[in-house]
This record gives structure tokens, C-alpha cells and sequence, in this order.
């Protein structure tokens, strides 16, 4: 990761250092409609602390002209999947010499990608469940022979679970690959963890308090996270200090692996024996009123809109990954 300066809120830079902000959101992906709450919510925020933003529903189209004729100095990025979370609106704004939230075109690329994602934290010796690439001539004896059921299968390129599946019986995973396939991107199956599901933000270099996520559906898949109001939340977690701080050293061990930068969001499974497995990295997460990060935050004592100054205030105080920043110390101020 880059250089971490840690901020206390009385020595964050005024709204008028920050300059005019641009907040990306919408896109075309097909988490298009949770980006846009995100944004609007974003945009609430920067603008009742007296930033001078502007809200831009991205297009592929005029995107690029936007940009440029804006005049912006930094740019928060609000947009989740293909085209906002993989690199790609990262290189834009990295050619056009605007600094923005969060991580670099590598990381972001790399985190967007399942499939990749996990191929590297195997390589690092990082904790990933079990997992199969699958294609139209899938072996479903093999792959229950190596995984097991129950198992999941995950298209790599999209988010906010669309496209997965929890298969319970060996005839069902053709059909779930089907599914998974009509998104870009290539297709895995991954085998069931039995357990307790945690999700870690990491703000500015630091993991915020563990949140632990409970659900009666099969999964923590879209409806839970953005429709149902019957999900729960247990922020304390319920892990002892020792097991809290373990998920979150993993946390930032998995942000640092990535290359991760500025802030996101690292989901980790625990089986019923309390083994932790890195699920995925989360570079852009929702900002929405069910969205984990703020309620994360605040429980660390940081209200929403301080949350999202803080993440514009990063793209001044982290350097790495060749990120456009200003050489700023922010602290003398």
C-alpha cells in the first residue's frame, strides 16, 4: 500500500483545498441502480460539508469530454462493477491527471476478478476456499469429487452476488454455470464453508470494526443485501478481541497482497471450527443505507459524511501504485 497518514478529524484539509470533485456513479454495469444510490448518497455528503461537487451518471460515451471540460481536481469513484470497479474509469482519470478515491488500475482490476483474485492469495499462501474454473464441457462428477456439496458457483466479473448459486445437488450445477455465464467474464465453482460470515473494512491503512452478517436465505446474495429488512447485523461481532483482530490483520494482509489502496471492504467466512477463508475483495462497496463500510465506520465513531471526506482526503495522502496525488501533508494544515 502507499504512505498512511492517519487523521485526526480536526486536521483534515478544508473543502476548498480539496478543489471541485467529480462523483462518479451509474456506469453500465449491472449493479448500475445500487451505483447510483451510492452516488446520490455520496454527493449528499460532500456537498453538506460544503465540498464543491458535482454528480456525473457515467456514459461510456461522453464520459471521457465530462471529464475533461469539468475543470475537476479529484474525482470519487462510486461505481461498482465492469467499467468503474475494474480499472478501467482508473486509467481514464489516471491519463487525464485526476487524482480519485481509492485503489489503482492494478489492484482494481485484479480485485474485480474473482477468479484472479483468488489464484493470487493462493500464491501468497493467504486462506481462499477451494475452487474449479468451469466451462460447457464441465466434469460434474470431478468437480463434486474435488469440492463437494454443497458448493457455489460464481461468475468472476460481477458483484453484489448476481449471478451466483448455491448448488445442493450435482444436477443442478450445469444449470447454474448457465447462469453464471450470460455475464462476462469466465465462471468457478467454489467449494460450500460452513460457518459465520464477516466482512472487514479498511479505511486509510486502518480495519474498522468487524461486522458479522446473518441471513435466512440460502446466501448473502442481492435480496439480502439490498432489499430485505430481515438481514442482521451484529456490530460488536461476537469474536473475542484476539479472533476480531486475526480477521483483521487478514483483512489488511489480503489489501496489501492486492495492492489495494484508500479504503473497501474484505468478506471472510470462519467454519464451525473457526478456520477464516478470504471470500473476495470488495475495492468500490456500496454506500447505500444497507451498505457495510458506513455501518462499519460508525461503529469505529465516524458518522457517514466524515466517512466520505475521509475517503476524498486519501486521494491527497496515499501515494502508490503510480495514483495521481498531490505531494500534500495534509497534517500541517
Amino acid at each position: 500500500m502507499g504512505t498512511v497518514v492517519t487523521l485526526h478529524a480536526d486536521k483534515l484539509p478544508t473543502p476548498e483545498t480539496l478543489g471541485k470533485i467529480a462523483v462518479l456513479m451509474g456506469g453500465w454495469s449491472s449493479e448500475r441502480e445500487v451505483s447510483l444510490n451510492s452516488g446520490q448518497a455520496v454527493l449528499a455528503a460532500l456537498q453538506k460539508r460544503g465540498v464543491d461537487a458535482v454528480g456525473i451518471d457515467v456514459d461510456r460515451a461522453t464520459i471521457l469530454a465530462e471529464l475533461q471540460e469539468g475543470n475537476f481536481d479529484r474525482a470519487f469513484i462510486v461505481l461498482h462493477g465492469p467499467g468503474g470497479e475494474d480499472g478501467v474509469i482508473q486509467g481514464a482519470l489516471e491519463v487525464l491527471n485526476i487524482p480519485y478515491t481509492g485503489s489503482g488500475v492494478m489492484a482494481s482490476a485484479i480485485a474485480m476478478d474473482k477468479l484472479r483474485t483468488k489464484q493470487l492469495l493462493g500464491g501468497a499462501n493467504l486462506p481462499t476456499p477451494k475452487y474449479m474454473q468451469l466451462d460447457d464441457d464441465v466434469d460434474l462428477n470431478y468437480v463434486v469429487a474435488e469440492l463437494g456439496l454443497p458448493l457455489m458457483v460464481k461468475p468472476a466479473l460481477e458483484g453484489s452476488s448476481i449471478g451466483m448459486s448455491k448448488v445442493d445437488e450435482e444436477k443442478q450445477i450445469f444449470s447454474a454455470y448457465q447462469l453464471a455465464a450470460k455475464y462476462d467474464g469466465l465462471v468457478f465453482a467454489e467449494q460450500w464453508v460452513t460457518g459465520s460470515e464477516y466482512t472487514v473494512a479498511v479505511l486509510a491503512g486502518q480495519a474498522l470494526p468487524v461486522i458479522r452478517l446473518e441471513t435466512a436465505r440460502a446466501f448473502y446474495d442481492y435480496e439480502a443485501k439490498y432489499v430485505s429488512d430481515d438481514t442482521q447485523y451484529h456490530c460488536p461481532c461476537g469474536l473475542s478481541a484476539d479472533e476480531e483482530a486475526r480477521l483483521q490483520r487478514l483483512a489488511l494482509s489480503t489489501f496489501q497482497t492486492i495492492g489495494a489502496e484508500g479504503w473497501g471492504r474484505v468478506d471472510i467466512i470462519c467454519d464451525q471450527d473457526s478456520k477464516p477463508y478470504i471470500i473476495e475483495l470488495n475495492t468500490v462497496p456500496g454506500m447505500t443505507d444497507h451498505s457495510l463500510v458506513p455501518m462499519a465506520a460508525k461503529a469505529a465513531g465516524i458518522e457517514f459524511d466524515e466517512l466520505v471526506y475521509r475517503i476524498v482526503v486519501s486521494t491527497i495522502t496515499e501515494q502508490g501504485n503510480g495514483k495521481n496525488a498531490e505531494e500534500t501533508n495534509v497534517n500541517s494544515r
